[in-house]
């Protein structure tokens, strides 16, 4: 699968002018993040939270250098077109970025989104973003995660053969 033939995927140079574009059209932009390295029920909870908050929801996931650097060796499990192959299946997702930064302060600053979703594991200020997203009106949300589901956690199972 190339890149150019995943419908929905957005480059991120193109970023800045497909946000403009949905704006532009009266939609509400909702973004999130994360590596979604071995997407299980806790990611599929997240991404139908934050798929109801706006018009459009668009997902940002590391390539996959910065999952490696983040996660460790023998990550990521699928590689980063694939991942996002996966993720413009699910009913709530309708676009997807790859960033190769460690944190997606750039990816937002570009979007500019309406509203901002992350898990309730992360506390006030502790989201990359927030003051950004909240200096011009935009909302930050945080949902509770599902219990008891972890990629790294997961994984670890997977190779222990647990």
């Amino acid at each position: 699968m190339s890149e150019a033939s995943l419908d929905g995927l957005v480059a991120f140079g193109d970023l800045e002018a497909w946000a403009n574009s949905r704006r532009d059209a009266g939609q509400s932009v909702v973004f999130t993040n994360g590596c979604f390295d071995l997407l299980h029920p806790g990611h599929l909870d997240l991404l139908s939270d934050a798929g109801r908050l706006g018009d459009v929801l668009i997902v940002a996931i590391n390539d996959d250098d910065s999952v490696t650097r983040l996660k460790g060796d023998g990550r990521p499990i699928y590689p980063a077109l694939e991942r996002a192959e996966i993720l413009l299946g699910l009913r709530w997702v309708d676009f997807v970025t790859v960033f190769s930064e460690d944190t997606p302060l750039e990816t937002i600053e570009r979007i500019r989104p309406a509203a901002l979703v992350k898990g309730a594991e992360y506390g006030a200020g502790e989201i990359v973003g927030e003051r950004f997203v909240e200096s011009y009106g935009g909302t930050v949300k945080r949902f509770p995660m599902k219990p008891g589901f972890a990629t790294t956690h997961i994984v670890r199972q997977i190779r222990e053969g647990q």
